[in-house]
């Protein structure tokens, strides 16, 4: 019997040890913040990106999570094309469910598929909702066409958020800023997830350039999620040292210039972490020490960038193919 009471007074011990080391941690995190639009949820300025977790170990995943817990992120960015990212982050959600703000997506633009689709994220997350279900990678008037029309996914999403399931409808995507325009037009979207970054005011064009954009959404009170803040531009060549499908910026203070660029747009909230996790410490020391960019600062920024030879993703020019 006592050693059974030892046993247990240890694991408290342990329990409580690993409590107060991460309370700690945190209290010294300098983490921002911001209500995420007409969702009313205050989240992290930095989320915990999914498609990082997703193409990793569970072990080297879990690592990953812990050291963006540690930092005071309470928003998780999710979708089933992540790789795993939807299994790796399963005990996470199980741990923690009430803590998180999840944004889970799906590429699914029919109701019917739509719908098996979030009933599948829901089983493999643990989830017994989402925080905010988004239409993923909506890139063409077509799509946004069978999205809204009869049949289409969005009749899926209003009855998943009539009955509970998911609580806010989003929007992502990442090649032309009209189309998110023309959605915003059509149906009243709580979130947006869309590119904001320096390399996109390198050569702004209307397919690239997020100012519109973040204009009305602040009008609508829309949550902005900004991708790829650490942009540098397109691979242009064959050598890729990271898991993403753009050349990013890895010297610490370009990476905590452009972070703090994308957080100095006014109506971004967040900036996901990027798909590959050995980036993050250097975004997640980024957002912790993040201040303010005065326009003067942030035109400076977009000059050294495009020094520094960073250009837009698209549209696809003959500098940046």
């Amino acid at each position: 019997m006592l050693i059974v009471e030892k046993y247990h007074t240890f694991n408290t011990l342990i329990s409580f040890t690993t409590h107060n080391i991460q309370n700690i941690l945190q209290a010294y995190s300098n983490m921002e913040y911001r209500k995420l639009g007409k969702t009313g949820f205050k989240v992290s300025v930095i989320t915990l990106g999914g498609c990082g977790p997703g193409f990793v170990s569970q072990e080297i995943a879990d690592e990953a999570v812990k050291l963006a817990l540690d930092y005071g992120i309470n928003m998780l960015d999710i979708a089933p094309s992540y790789g795993e990212a939807e299994t790796r982050l399963k005990p996470w959600i199980e741990k923690y469910r009430n803590k998180f703000f999840i944004a889970e997506k799906t590429t699914k633009r029919t109701k019917e598929e739509a719908w098996k689709e979030l009933q599948q994220s829901l089983e493999r997350t643990a989830a017994d909702y989402f925080d905010s279900y988004q239409f993923h990678a909506v890139g063409t008037r077509e799509e946004l066409e069978t999205i809204l029309g009869k049949g289409g996914a969005m009749e899926a999403f209003s009855e998943a958020k009539e009955t509970g399931i998911i609580k806010n409808i989003g929007i992502t995507g990442h090649s032309n800023i009209e189309i998110f325009i023309e959605a915003l037009e059509r149906f009243d979207f709580d979130t947006v997830l869309l590119p904001v970054n320096v390399s996109a005011m390198t050569d702004p064009h209307p397919h690239n350039d997020f100012r519109p954009l973040l204009q009305i959404a602040k009008e609508k009170d829309i949550g902005i999620v900004a991708i790829k803040s650490v942009l540098k531009r397109r691979w242009v060549d064959d050598n890729r040292n990271y898991n993403t499908w753009y050349e990013p910026l890895d010297e610490p203070e370009m990476v905590s210039k452009a972070i703090s660029y994308t957080l100095s747009q006014e109506g971004v909230t967040t900036i996901p972490l990027p798909c590959d996790v050995r980036l993050w410490k250097e975004v997640l020391d980024a957002g912790n020490k993040y201040t303010k960019m005065s326009q003067d600062e942030q035109k400076e920024f977009i000059d050294l960038a495009r020094e520094y030879g960073n250009n837009p993703l698209f549209p696809i020019s003959e500098t940046n193919k």
